[in-house]
Formats: C-alpha cells, structure tokens, sequence
C-alpha cells in the first residue's frame, strides 16, 4: 500500500503541474487508476515470485507464500485491478491509459523475470518506476511533449540509487533468491561510484526547467535553489556511503531517497501555484 500510494502521490503532482484549472473528478480518477495500475504490476510479481519470496525474510510473509491466499484468488485480483485501472485512466484519456498499460506490462513481463538475470532489470524496471509523474501531466494535457518528457526523465535517473541502495543493505536477502539488483553485482566501490553518478544525473535534471527549455514546465530560481540543495543532501548520503561502504549508510540512502523524490515534487508544485 505504501509504494502505490506514493505512486498516487507523484501521479498526483503531475497532474498539478500540468493542469491550468484543478478539475478534481479528474484527480480522482487519476488517483485511483493509478492505485490499481500498481496494485495490478505487484500482484502479478507475487505470483511469478511465489516461490522466490519463500526464499527471502522480507518476503516470505506475503499472502502467497505464506499460504494466506492462493494464486488463482491472486491472479483474479491481479486481473480485476488491470481492468479497473485501465479503464478508469481510459476515461480520463487514451494516452494516459497507454502509458498506465505499458506500465504494467513492463513490471510484469519484462522486469520481474530479467531480475534473476542480470542487473539490467533495474534500467527496464526504471522505466514503468518513472511513469507516474509524467502520467499525470499527460492525464491534464492528454498531451506528452518535453514537460511530461522531462518529468519521466528527473523520475527515471532518480530511480538507480534508490534501488541501488535497497539492493546494496538487502544484498543478502536477495542474494537467496538469486535476484541481481547492483550494477557490478557486489557491494564494492563500482556499485558505489553509479551510485553517485545517478544521483548528479538527476540533481542535473531536476534544474533543467529553470532555464526555461521545458515549455510549460517551469521552476523559479527560488525553487531551483531548493530543489538543488535537496540533491546536494542526497547526494551527501551517495558519497557518504562511498566512503563507509556500510549497509546502514545505503538505508541511510534509500531513506533519503524517498524523503527527496516527494519534497522535490511538493516544490515543484508549490512553486507552480506561488509563482
């Protein structure tokens, strides 16, 4: 519940910066098509994990694997939440219902298996992780130029070192099921230095609007200032765990994150309405 809400949040957003007129009936539908969307892409990971989430402490609570509920009473959850999301974002507009079911397809048919594969599953899994803020935009417009554009890519950079510092203090865990979640495969100075390296990708990105490239997307020099620092605090914790090589200082990470990612958009908001 926790990941589709913050997923609503960051569909939400968007949907604020794009939109001239707040039209809430729109909000809604968007906040629920997207809570299915994501309940959908996780319900069909737990019963292609199944056996996998046995495997991990983390994991091994969840409905499937402990025996709570099977996997036909998943799959026809899996299946209705696919329905309803789709439908419901199909009645706000046709392209926001593409990109919620490429989404979907995605996480489920391509991600979820390639994380037993190789690390390139966290690249594939970026890509539906960073839908959501753009979706919005596109869910106001019904529209995807540079503004959504550039939201998809500010979300997606985003996404390697908070997935790299949730695979670097849950290394172990996933290691029993056989997931490869870091870039070089290992916790060593490699994964830390990507780390690092996204992490001013996307304090980069997220300043871009300032300059005035983004058509409709736009960030006062206040608030670029602001969005920055948070990227410099980010980024703190990317070098910090550099040097520790710690796993308390990749939760320490991960935690910083998320804290980021939802501070930066409620800047982007509110500066859209302050301005």
């Amino acid at each position: 519940m926790r990941l589709s809400l913050s997923v609503v949040f960051s569909s939400l957003a968007g949907y604020l910066l794009g939109v001239d007129t707040v039209d809430f009936q729109t909000l809604i539908l968007l906040a629920f098509g997207g809570y299915f969307m994501v309940g959908a892409s996780n319900a069909f990971n737990q019963i292609i994990e199944k056996d996998l989430d046995a495997l991990m402490s983390r994991t091994q609570n969840r409905p499937i694997p402990s025996g709570r509920m099977s996997v036909n009473t998943a799959f026809v959850i899996a299946s209705i939440f696919t329905l309803l999301g789709i439908m419901v974002l199909y009645s706000i507009n046709k392209q926001t219902a593409m990109f919620g079911a490429i989404s979907i397809f995605l996480y489920t048919c391509v991600y979820t298996p390639l994380k037993t594969k190789t690390p390139l599953a966290v690249f594939v899994g970026a890509i539906p992780g960073a839908i959501p803020f753009m979706l919005g935009w596109v869910a106001a417009t019904n529209d995807f130029g540079i503004e959504p554009g550039t939201l998809f890519a500010l979300q997606f950079f985003w996404q390697f070192p908070h997935f790299w510092a949730i695979g670097w203090f849950l290394y172990d865990d996933y290691k029993k099921a056989g997931f490869f979640m870091l870039p070089t495969g290992k916790q060593d100075r490699g994964t830390a230095v990507q780390t690092i390296m996204y992490t001013i990708w996307t304090m980069l990105v997220s300043i871009i609007p300032v300059f005035g490239f983004t058509g409709k997307l736009q960030l006062s020099i206040a608030a670029a200032v602001i969005v920055f620092g948070l990227g410099v605090w980010m980024l703190y914790y990317a070098v910090r765990l550099f040097k520790l090589m710690t796993v308390k200082a990749a939760r320490q990470l991960m935690i910083v994150s998320v804290s980021y990612i939802s501070l930066l958009q409620i800047v982007y908001v509110l500066d859209k309405f302050i301005r």
